[in-house]
């Protein structure tokens, strides 16, 4: 098996709100989320989760909520907000650029 990944920042916030926009979540969710849609290859760890929602709430993409967890805890619970939303398809679109451009250079002979 492959050893867990480390994010680059700017795709741990990418990362995030794409899964926030499924639906509000808390911040372990999120990681945990994250983890099992990547087979267990990406792995966001608290110290780079937990200042990447504070950035995204504070620049309006994301908002937060106290709730109950599934376990009875109380925790914060993050959802998109339009604003959020509307970046976030810009960022996919930047991303599927980059990333096809990338992929040519790689398959270059």
């Amino acid at each position: 098996m492959a050893k867990p990944t480390d994010l680059v920042q700017g795709t741990l916030d990418l990362l995030i709100l794409k899964t926030l926009a499924l639906q509000p979540m808390h911040g372990w969710g999120i990681a945990q989320r994250i983890r099992q849609v990547s087979n267990e290859v990406l792995q966001v760890h608290q110290g780079a989760l937990y200042p990447a929602l504070h950035r995204l709430e504070h620049q309006g993409w994301i908002r937060a909520k106290w709730g109950e967890s599934e376990n009875n805890r109380r925790a914060k619970y993050y959802s998109l907000t339009p604003d959020g939303a509307k970046y976030l398809r810009q960022q996919q679109a930047q991303w599927k650029r980059l990333s096809s451009a990338i992929g040519l250079v790689l398959e270059m002979s």
